[in-house]
């Protein structure tokens, strides 16, 4: 019944257009996806170099309580920076998940990837505007409540929230692009591959909260899916061929064999 009523609607004219190539032409509709994912990545990058240039480096989430709280009260400024530019990444990361989203519709994509990869897109852009606002209440000289534990806490909340949870989000949103972008060759076998790579990365980074070392993860993901993401957005298509019926005799037709 719902094949039914789909078929059975006429189409509008705005709408679909397939040309001779037997390619549906419908309307693109929403925002580009391209300068999505190059202002998500560009803000990321200047919110990161913001407190490399004004603090050096931010301490590890592992240090001691008053080493954190010290470098805290020590660059208010920066910190407050960083956190606005970090938030600001986060909205395009949202918008260009719901548009990619409507693409892969578009695209007739009707497996879980599509739902996977929103979810995925939608914990990271979460994850970074909680990271944003945690890290941004402290960069005010009562951001901790005037205690170095408190202080290291909240610390510690925002690079949970803006380290692994965006990773592992943001691993979901590749993941849920590149499967059915391998399978359907939307875009090259590599890129499509590379972006698998980068979600198991993203799902495996949670480990880090445990094994300090494999903190090196979170860069990697971070800064590796944001160029993969730009890529993506260029290269995925706004249509696929609509397949006809094939030529009688054609082979695999059904018609090239005796009494077929």
């Amino acid at each position: 019944m719902t094949e039914f009523s789909r078929s059975s609607r006429p189409d509008h004219a705005g709408d679909r257009n397939p040309d001779r190539h037997g390619v549906d032409q419908r309307r693109a509709g929403g925002p580009p996806l391209g300068p999505l994912a190059i202002v998500a990545l560009a803000l990321t990058i200047a919110g990161i170099a913001a407190l490399v240039l004004g603090s050096g480096s931010a301490p590890d989430p592992f240090a001691p309580p008053s080493e954190i709280a010290d470098w805290y009260a020590v660059n208010p400024a920066t910190v407050r920076i960083g956190a606005l530019l970090q938030f600001g990444s986060a909205v395009p990361l949202g918008i260009l998940t719901a548009s990619i989203y409507a693409r892969q519709l578009r695209l007739g994509v009707r497996v879980p990837g599509p739902v996977i990869g929103l979810y995925g897109g939608a914990l990271a852009s979460i994850a970074l505007l909680s990271s944003a606002l945690v890290t941004w209440s402290l960069g005010f000289p009562d951001g901790g409540a005037g205690s170095p534990e408190t202080t290291a806490v909240l610390a510690r909340l925002a690079f949970g929230f803006g380290g692994v949870g965006y990773a592992t989000g943001l691993g979901l949103l590749m993941a849920g692009i590149a499967v059915p972008a391998l399978i359907l060759r939307f875009v090259p076998r590599w890129l499509a591959w590379a972006g698998l790579v980068l979600a198991g990365l993203g799902e495996v980074s949670f480990l880090s909260l445990g094994v300090e070392p494999l903190q090196t993860l979170l860069p990697i993901v971070r800064f590796g899916g944001g160029a993969w993401l730009i890529a993506i957005a260029f290269l995925l298509p706004h249509s696929r061929p609509k397949r006809g019926p094939e030529p009688f005799g054609a082979p695999g037709s059904g018609h090239d064999r005796i009494g077929g």
